[in-house]
């Protein structure tokens, strides 16, 4: 008897997303007030025409120059120190949120315990407040406490991504063989000798890994942080850009980019040195992580000492005790449930744009169109993800004006640049013997690509897509800093005229907004994102 063939258990769900994506597209743009042809109409062309023409020729006086060194080098230390101390928040904080090493766990340990269970939790929770603040929010209240300067925004990197590190650290000891911890545990070892010789052995290639990465992204965050006086290149950008200095923001920039390309080379290269096998390659990558720790301390020569002085205590302790108030007017309430969604629709138009150029960018960035077009899309990706969203928004800005249509096409075009290059790695690891028989049965190119590429490997860039979903809801709530709308504009607004009430709400928005998509993406990706 014939059978009917295995229907695709995640049809009807993928079908009813792209109906209801497809019903929320209209509000969306409205929202978002997206307004890609304005950019080169009117008014709006010519200010970012005469804003480019300043670009040529890049500034390369001596006192410029000079400038520009001391904050590329001081970009790198708070990135470097700000990863190193959000390790040492992390650890700690992801050992008591995982169960690895818990005696209930144990064959002989019983049930766990209400005590340890209320604790992971507590850790899990504060963990998720850690992240969910923007690294420029903390950057703020730094600079209260200690003044402008690189001293806060390694701070706010170390709260931000301690937040982050602590996460997936705790992940990580969840998925590692636990057997040999146990065993460890049964023979009478105490914890913390169980997970030194049974669980760090298993875990240490992975944390390594995914710190690198995160030190990728930590040297962009001390240049958004820059824009609130946290030092580095992200304050020189700012400065430059008040001044119209375009052949400035043009050598600014350029540095930048070579310094994401020069931190990509080299975590590449840390990556690999540390799959190797032997343990001196693991050391050498270790040895020259803490070599890089001790020279950007000694450049920094950083004030730690100042933050735990009565006198900033006392000013953060005022700073923080304004905002236990916040306010829940109607009115303010209002505000913030509108800014809310206006930094929902900057999102979700923002990354659907960057997945659609994302795309585009990918075929030729995995080698599919020659070798030519390989170079040339992988030097364009690069150069989109260099810049960050708020440098990005801060140029949209001058170009599209005030409001949220300029933090949408800010986050499409840095997150074309990470989704083209994630797209580009999915597409390279995807089979090719359907497509090629396509090709050979007569089948277009484009016929290859949807029946022959794009089924097997649609899973993996939808959930791309949520994953930098999820990053661009953060992202987009601090674009108001440079003007861009959403709540990050309504808090930006609130601090300035010293209203920490209405701040506080804002806030306490982002948080329920960035948990909310948190929960909404997993529940997505467990659903939807099956092969």
């Amino acid at each position: 008897m014939l059978t009917s063939p295995r229907q695709d258990p995640a049809a009807r769900p993928r079908l009813l997303l792209t109906l209801l994506a497809l019903l929320l597209a209209w509000p969306t743009l409205r929202l978002a007030e997206f307004d890609l042809l304005g950019l080169f109409t009117g008014d709006n062309a010519r200010t970012m025409g005469h804003f480019l023409a300043g670009f040529w020729p890049p500034a390369h006086d001596a006192d410029f120059l000079a400038v520009l060194g001391r904050a590329t080098l001081e970009t790198l230390a708070i990135a470097t120190l700000g990863m190193a101390l959000a390790a040492l928040i992390a650890l700690p904080a992801a050992l008591l949120a995982t169960r690895v090493l818990s005696i209930s766990a144990l064959p002989r340990g019983g049930r766990p315990g209400r005590l340890p269970r209320l604790l992971r939790g507590l850790v899990r929770g504060v963990l998720i407040v850690l992240r969910s603040v923007p690294e420029i929010v903390w950057a703020l209240l730094f600079v209260r406490a200690v003044g402008l300067g690189p001293t806060a925004g390694a701070l706010a990197i170390a709260i931000t991504y301690g937040g982050m590190l602590g996460k997936v650290y705790a992940e990580i000891f969840e998925s590692v063989d636990p057997r040999p911890a146990r065993a460890l545990l049964l023979q009478g070892a105490s914890r913390l000798q169980a997970f030194v010789y049974g669980v760090l052995p298993n875990a240490a290639g992975e944390m390594i890994s995914y710190s690198v990465y995160r030190w990728e992204c930590a040297i962009r965050a001390s240049v958004v942080m820059g824009f609130v006086g946290a030092g580095g290149l992200g304050q020189q950008v700012d400065l430059s850009l008040r001044m119209f200095a375009g052949g400035e923001v043009a050598s600014l920039l350029l540095t930048f980019l070579v310094l994401v390309l020069l931190a990509d080379v080299l975590s590449r290269l840390l990556r690999q040195v540390e799959r190797g096998q032997g343990r001196g390659r693991g050391a050498l990558t270790v040895l020259a992580m803490g070599a890089a720790l001790v020279a950007s301390a000694s450049y920094l020569g950083t004030a730690f000492g100042e933050l735990l002085s009565a006198r900033a205590l006392a000013q953060m302790g005022s700073f923080l005790a304004d905002f236990l108030q916040p306010d829940f007017s109607l009115a303010q309430l209002s505000a913030v449930a509108h800014g809310a969604l206006e930094t929902l629709a900057m999102s979700a138009l923002g990354t659907l744009l960057a997945g659609l150029l994302g795309i585009l960018l990918a075929l030729p960035a995995a080698g599919r169109l020659g070798l030519g077009a390989l170079a040339l899309a992988r030097l364009l990706l690069n150069a989109l993800r260099a810049v960050p969203e708020l440098v990005w928004a801060a140029l949209m800005v001058l170009a599209a004006g005030l409001g949220p249509n300029a933090g949408t096409l800010a986050l499409a075009l840095h997150t074309a640049g990470v989704l083209g290059r994630l797209f580009a790695e999915a597409l390279e690891n995807t089979p090719k013997a359907p497509a090629e028989a396509i090709r050979l049965a007569g089948g277009g190119a484009l016929a290859a690509f949807l029946y022959g590429t794009l089924p097997a490997v649609w899973p993996q860039l939808l959930a791309y897509l949520l994953y930098r979903w999820e990053n661009n809801i953060r992202m987009a709530s601090i674009l108001g800093f440079v003007g861009a709308g959403g709540l990050g504009q309504q808090l930006y607004f609130s601090l300035s005229l010293f209203q920490q009430a209405q701040a506080a709400t804002v806030i306490l928005g982002m948080l329920v907004l960035v948990l909310g998509v948190d929960l909404l993406s997993n529940w997505a990706r467990q659903r939807w994102v099956v092969r």
